[in-house]
């Protein structure tokens, strides 16, 4: 292996496992700057789980095998998907493959698990919020694979190392299909992350809640393991937007060095988002992840016809 690599796998799984919770809260501090609040510190997520994880889990009196596996089966596919989703060009294979077609499914595994242990606990709030999370989660994969499917076609593969090479230097850039599929995959990290204008993860109110409705029923650890999810899948899907959908070199050791700053950018401009745009309401964000959908879509078309 070498130092490119080695290093690349020691970012991955560093980042993906334990500077996950940093990126939310990078957003939430910045969010709060923007708005004139002192807000919370950018580790708040880290003191969350601490203080989750030193709690005993609580089960729901009527509660099955379902509410009891969602939180483990939930973050271990986000782990698996930490494991798949590289950081570079260079990054080697980790066991699970490279494909992105697997990693959709991994989050819809995750979103699915959470889903069903709202169903079986019957909580008011927690189905209301997984009717939700799965009406909009039918636009959001739409998005997602219609997305990263532009990046296959223009780099030639679904295997992901392959597409941050394909999509690397200024070549991949010189036809509109990969800025269409940038444009639809912005509004997919959006609605993944659980962002306004799609969700408002600082409230459990009933008539903006979609996320949060789910994880009512948790506490102590099984919520730490949920909240980790969480943050990420902030990681995974801020990583593919730095390394796929904006321009980026194809030396794998600038594609690491800058990988830090494009977070860091990117958290901001989640921070902005929020700020200056309202929750929408909630029948309108089907329409708007529909749009996502068909901007992909029209990348792939309009790639089909210059390759033609």
């Amino acid at each position: 292996m070498s130092g490119t690599a080695a290093a690349a796998t020691a970012v991955q799984l560093l980042g993906g496992i334990a500077l996950a919770p940093l990126l939310p809260g990078l957003v939430q501090h910045w969010k709060a700057r923007l708005q004139g609040r002192r807000g919370p510190t950018p580790l708040q997520p880290y003191r969350e789980l601490r203080r989750l994880w030193g709690k005993s889990a609580v089960d729901v009196e009527g509660a099955g095998i379902v509410y009891r596996l969602a939180p483990s089966v939930a973050a271990g596919s986000i782990a698996v998907a930490v494991l798949l989703v590289p950081v570079a060009s260079d990054a080697p294979d980790l066991g699970v493959g490279r494909d992105a077609l697997v990693l959709a499914g991994l989050l819809a595994l995750a979103r699915f698990a959470v889903a069903a242990s709202s169903w079986e606990v019957a909580n008011g709030f927690a189905l209301m919020g997984a009717s939700r999370d799965l009406t909009i989660a039918v636009f959001v994969e739409a998005a997602l694979v219609l997305a990263l499917a532009v990046a296959a076609l223009v780099s030639g593969t679904t295997d992901l190392v392959a597409m941050i090479a394909g999509t690397a230097g200024s070549a991949a850039w010189s036809e509109p299909a990969l800025a269409l599929g940038a444009l639809a995959f912005a509004l997919v990290v959006v609605a993944e992350t659980g962002r306004q204008p799609v969700d408002n993860p600082d409230t459990h109110l009933e008539l903006t809640m979609i996320h949060e409705g789910p994880l009512l029923e948790y506490a102590g650890r099984d919520l730490a393991l949920l909240q980790w999810a969480a943050a990420a899948r902030h990681w995974l899907v801020l990583v593919l937007a730095a390394q796929l959908f904006l321009p980026h070199a194809t030396d794998p050791r600038v594609q690491l060095g800058l990988l830090p700053v494009l977070l860091v950018v990117l958290c901001g401009a989640l921070a902005l988002t929020e700020t200056l745009v309202a929750k929408m309401r909630i029948l309108l964000a089907p329409r708007l992840l529909g749009i996502a959908a068909l901007v992909a879509l029209l990348g792939i078309v309009t790639w089909l016809v210059e390759a033609a």
